[in-house]
């Protein structure tokens, strides 16, 4: 009797099973609602798998995320290349057909990792546009040495560009694709892709000098003040307090009215008000879990509006020099 041929969807229940329920916790973690909801029903269907199934189901597993690792390395091209010698023509034909049928890879993914100088080198002269585009593909890490090596009219320009950036169309990709092709390698296949946008410029300028960064702020206050306003809301979040030091937090605290605290804690996480009690006095503390706790329900709204307030207090101490957020870029300091 002819065995039967598993779906994908079979095969990821038992790939699952196989990996057991710590390492499937962390799988779901990744997934959508409905696919975690069809995953866990087609587990409970499952009845009996040999041991050679699984270790097939586990082996084609392996196979196609080594593929998509070499994929990312070197394009499509090199990771048939390699899968060919490893694994013979056809088998590396069949595993880069099964990836390539589903998966999208990432435009601009084969300049990642190349040496953000070098890459400057050729970018600098582009279009704002141009420029806005690729870095919006690359790490923030990436972006950011490029960004802040930029002439300084190019700067805020193409900073607004990525934060304005919404859907970009392939063949446009694929043409400034090939001019970077000329010095790279690689071609790679790509469908409608969302990129940029304010968290795509957040993250940048989270990673910039606070200089680069500065003179960025102002002269897109001139250029679009609205698009600053929301780009600075979401520089530094309520949420970002855990990693500020502890004589910064005390700086903080002094600077808020106890019945403020109360509000922005009552919605925070936990490592959120173990960061700030940490640094209370012990009477200041007990007062606060005694407000948070007979308030009674207080609005989200109420609640996001407190912690802002607190954020817009930050934000005005660092500029005065009072604190030090920790950023991307900086210098050590001592």
């Amino acid at each position: 009797m002819a065995k039967k041929k598993l779906d994908g969807k079979e095969k990821a229940a038992i790939l699952l099973i196989t990996l057991g329920p710590e390492k499937s916790a962390e799988v779901f973690k990744h997934l959508t609602e409905e696919e975690i909801e069809e995953l866990t029903l087609q587990i409970a269907n499952t009845r009996m798998v040999s041991a050679e199934e699984k270790n097939e189901i586990v082996e084609e597993f392996y196979q196609l995320a080594l593929a998509q690792e070499y994929i990312s390395e070197g394009g499509i091209n090199y990771a048939k290349e390699v899968l060919e010698r490893a694994l013979g023509p056809d088998k590396a034909v069949d595993i880069i057909n099964k990836l390539t049928s589903s998966l999208h890879v990432r435009p601009f993914e084969f300049i990642r990792k190349a040496d953000p100088n070098q890459l400057l080198n050729y970018i600098q002269n582009e279009h704002p546009q141009t420029i806005a585009l690729i870095l919006s593909y690359l790490n923030p890490g990436q972006a950011a040495q490029i960004l802040a090596n930029l002439p300084p009219e190019k700067q805020a320009e193409v900073t607004r560009r990525i934060a304005i950036m919404d859907r970009t169309s392939p063949e446009v990709v694929k043409e400034i694709e090939k001019v970077l092709e000329i010095k790279f390698s690689g071609m790679l296949s790509q469908d409608f892709t969302t990129t940029g946008g304010v968290q795509t410029v957040v993250d940048i300028l989270n990673s910039v000098d606070r200089g680069t960064e500065k003179f960025i702020m102002e002269e897109l206050d001139t250029m679009d003040a609205e698009l600053s306003e929301e780009i600075r809301k979401r520089m530094f979040v309520f949420e970002d307090i855990v990693s500020l030091d502890n004589r910064s937090i005390q700086r903080i605290i002094r600077e808020i009215d106890n019945s403020q605290w109360a509000i922005a804690l009552k919605g925070a996480s936990e490592e959120v008000k173990e960061a700030i009690f940490s640094n209370m006095s012990k009477r200041l503390v007990e007062m606060i879990k005694e407000d948070i706790e007979f308030m009674g329900p207080v609005r989200i709204r109420d609640i996001e509006e407190a912690q802002q307030n607190i954020v817009n207090v930050i934000r005005k101490l660092e500029e005065e020099g009072e604190i030090i957020t920790p950023r991307g870029g900086d210098e050590i300091i001592v």
